[in-house]
């Protein structure tokens, strides 16, 4: 780990100190207060930070996770030293590395942590190569089949894929000596293997149709003065020569993004008509966009504190953002690291006030998340908004280059329902502030109307009297029961009153527990053992598959796929209820499964599939929705019931041989629309 913070990321001996040193207090009888006198304050300041907190099961709330405790301190570090989160990436890549070594469950589960905040986090901090390395790793125990299937095919295309990028680089040689320009390095390198994948699923095409599965960097040797300009010429000289592609230019020289990448992207017509991305940069923009915040930490140390690069006020904004939502004491763990990571962790669009001053906002962000980032008050009053020049509902999504106007009142009208329609932690934070202040007010007010009516009828106001009213009404609290009744949600007459203060206590014996039926099912969790369960709709596993359990509160376990949409989730944030899983043998029952077919439309091609289904492998079809196109295509969703993964497998196989432009494959739900 020490290695990974001196050699992959570059940090100081501070660093390395702390990274030798992080597991100690949690594993020794060591102290922080020994660390500090042997090491110093700023050394125990952040192993602190990076020393895991105990919990213990029993006491961690059912809505709660420990993964999310955890990852709250982490967190909470961000705005006193960055370089706790930096270390602990550290700690994490190798962990990551490591990973072949530990058992199953131990391994899916840090697999889908990684993949939930701690890629999204190096990512967000820059670090592009611990990222790349994260998620790779991550698909590779997640889903080792295609994890193989695509490093295969990328170590066969390596020689023809070497020969292309000298053939693409070849003619632009003279023009670039002629120029003047000092390139550094020019190279080819593939796309990761967990972006290939995702372009795969999300496009839905194979990895020969992936037509920019590597990208050729040129990097030049310039000065930060004219790194902007000498990138333009490189562009300016390519493009002179191969076609751009139109609308694919990205300029991030003018404007880096939020985690300080800076570069200039571009999508060229090479060599056998294939398209090629181009990234241009300096020797500068490239060590930090592999190295992210660290490199920039290094670099503004050799050049002084007083060197202003563009990166600066990117990575300031981001910090500022990280700090606003910290401070918010009101957050559950498991509200932090989901703020965090969706509204901290991912992309973001640029959009603009009618006056051309800039917002950063995270992709997804409505009207009123721009309302609430130009100033508190703004989002408090916003009633709509005009986005270039069109008026829209609060809860329109912005695009990147929306120019946007929010129009307001003059009264308050954030409520409840504004939790439901913003994205960004910034507007939730503030709508929940403003919504407890007001609860905090009706509540004064619901108080002062019960001792009025106390008074009125002559009776004592004490807490105890008090405390019998909110039982009754089955209110947690006294501060719950008086918004209750500034709200009318109580109305107490006298009689009511009296009635409730003479009854001394009431009947709250627990209803008998409903004896629950142990299942005698396919599904085998730990070594030999059986619970009630079901199956995730989420997913349908088929027997044959990876599994894995997930504790549900009163319904035993549910059983999803390890590949399941959600297993990233549920396993990162709920670790600690999370069960080994496996398949009986000797079975026989059916199971629910969803496929997709779409291809060229031919005369019968509906008929022989479904002869294939029914007919041929005597599968049973509940359900079938194939529409054809105008466009001479077809396609739709079948609903079928199979014995088991194989069986899919094979049906899936067959009805591909049915034609030679055809496309099968397994969806995770049907949509019948």
């Amino acid at each position: 780990m020490a290695q990974i913070a001196a050699a992959e990321l570059g940090l100081g001996a501070t660093s390395v100190i702390c990274a030798l040193l992080h597991d100690v207090v949690e594993d020794t009888e060591i102290t922080l207060d020994d660390i500090e006198r042997k090491f110093g304050e700023k050394v125990a300041n952040i192993i602190g930070g990076l020393t895991k907190i105990s919990v213990v099961f029993e006491t961690v709330d059912s809505d709660a996770s420990i993964q999310a405790e955890n990852f709250k301190k982490m967190l909470l570090t961000l705005g006193e030293d960055l370089r706790v989160i930096l270390i602990k990436l550290c700690d994490r890549l190798h962990n990551m590395r490591t990973l072949g070594s530990v058992p199953e469950k131990t391994k899916l589960k840090i697999a889908s942590e990684t993949m939930f905040i701690y890629a999204p986090l190096a990512h967000r901090l820059g670090l592009n190569a611990v990222k790349i390395e994260m998620e790779d790793l991550a698909l590779k125990y997640t889903d080792p089949v295609v994890y193989r299937t695509i490093s295969d095919k990328i170590s066969e295309t390596k020689q023809s894929r070497q020969r292309y990028i000298r053939e693409f680089i070849e003619p632009l040689n003279d023009e670039l000596e002629k120029s003047g320009l000092k390139i550094s390095e020019i190279k080819g390198r593939p796309k990761s293997i967990f972006s290939i994948h995702r372009k795969m699923l999300t496009q839905g095409i194979s990895f020969e149709e992936v037509y920019d599965a590597f990208a050729i960097r040129i990097i030049l040797d310039t000065e930060i003065q004219q790194e902007k300009s000498d990138c333009w010429r490189v562009y300016s000289i390519i493009t002179d020569r191969y076609r751009p592609h139109q609308g694919r230019l990205r300029d991030w020289l003018s404007r880096p993004k939020n985690n300080g990448y800076s570069a200039l992207h571009t999508t060229v017509l090479g060599p056998k008509g294939r398209w090629v991305e181009i990234q241009i940069r300096s020797k500068r923009m490239d060590d930090i966009a592999e190295r992210g915040l660290a490199a920039h930490w290094r670099y503004k140390a050799q050049k002084g504190e007083n060197s202003i690069t563009p990166q600066d006020d990117a990575f300031e904004n981001w910090l500022n953002a990280v700090k606003e939502t910290l401070e918010n004491n009101d957050l559950t763990a498991m509200d932090l690291v989901n703020e965090f990571k969706y509204s901290l962790l991912g992309e973001e669009i640029y959009v603009f006030t009618p006056k051309g001053e800039v917002k950063s906002m995270p992709v997804g962000s409505v009207a009123l998340d721009f309302g609430f980032a130009i100033h508190t008050e703004v989002g408090l009053t916003t009633i709509g908004a005009k986005v270039n020049n069109k008026l829209v509902p609060i809860g329109h999504e912005l695009k990147n280059g929306d120019i946007v106007e929010i129009l307001t009142t003059q009264k308050y009208r954030a409520d409840a329902k504004w939790l439901e329609i913003v994205r960004t932690g910034r507007a939730r934070t503030k709508i929940r502030e403003f919504l407890r202040d007001e609860k905090t007010k009706l509540a004064g007010r619901g108080r002062t109307i019960m001792e009025r009516m106390f008074q009125k009828h002559d009776v004592e106001f004490t807490d105890k009297k008090i405390q019998l009213l909110h039982k009754h009404y089955k209110y947690p609290t006294a501060s719950e029961f008086f918004h209750g009744v500034a709200t009318s949600k109580i109305r107490m007459t006298k009689e009511v009153l009296f009635d409730i203060l003479d009854t001394k206590s009431s009947n709250t014996d627990p209803q008998p527990r409903k004896e629950r039926k142990k299942s005698t099912g396919q599904i085998i969790f730990g070594e030999d053992y059986e619970m009630p369960y079901s199956l995730a709709k989420c997913c349908n596993p088929l027997p044959g598959e990876p599994i894995f359990g997930f504790i549900t509160v009163g319904d035993g376990a549910r059983i999803h796929r390890t590949t399941c949409p959600n297993a990233s989730k549920l396993m990162s944030q709920y670790g600690y209820r999370i069960i080994p899983a496996s398949w009986q043998d000797g079975y026989n029952n059916s199971f629910e499964a969803h496929i997709s077919v779409r291809g060229i439309d031919d005369v019968g091609i509906v008929s022989r599939i479904t002869d294939i289904i029914s007919k041929d492998l005597q599968v049973n079809m509940r359900s079938i929705n194939i529409r054809a196109n105008a466009d001479g295509t077809f396609g739709g969703e079948i609903e079928i019931m199979v014995n088991n993964s194989e069986d899919l497998k094979e049906l899936v196989s067959r009805i591909k041989g049915t034609h030679k432009y055809i496309e099968v494959e397994r969806i995770e739900s049907l949509n019948l629309n």
